[in-house]
């Protein structure tokens, strides 16, 4: 008999809340540098040169992506399977690729 049968939903729970409290400082850094445009100047070189729009923008896609993260993170053990993890990961690859983009529009 399996003790943790059942109780997938439960583990999920637990390692979100986990990944949560590991991205804590980050997420409240990005979305302090998303919602104050002024901490622009705190980044010397092409970052501070970017527009205020695209700085933003950056940034919101950069909280948004760490938002996610522990709900993705918790329904990827809920779920452990391969097509869950699989769109998990696709999901996150979106993120990636739309920061890399941001990145290389208006930072570099």
């Amino acid at each position: 008999m399996d003790v943790t049968e059942g109780k997938s939903g439960l583990w999920g729970a637990l390692a979100g809340l986990i990944v949560a409290a590991l991205i804590a400082v980050p997420l409240s850094a990005s979305f302090a540098f998303a919602t104050h445009p002024t901490t622009q100047q705190l980044f010397a070189g092409r970052l501070e040169d970017a527009s205020t729009g695209g700085y933003a923008a950056f940034w919101w896609v950069v909280t948004l992506l760490l938002a996610a993260l522990p709900f993705l993170v918790g329904f990827g053990v809920a779920k452990l399977s391969v097509r869950s993890l699989t769109i998990v990961g696709a999901i996150v690859a979106l993120f990636v690729i739309a920061i890399m983009v941001l990145g290389q529009l208006f930072v570099f």
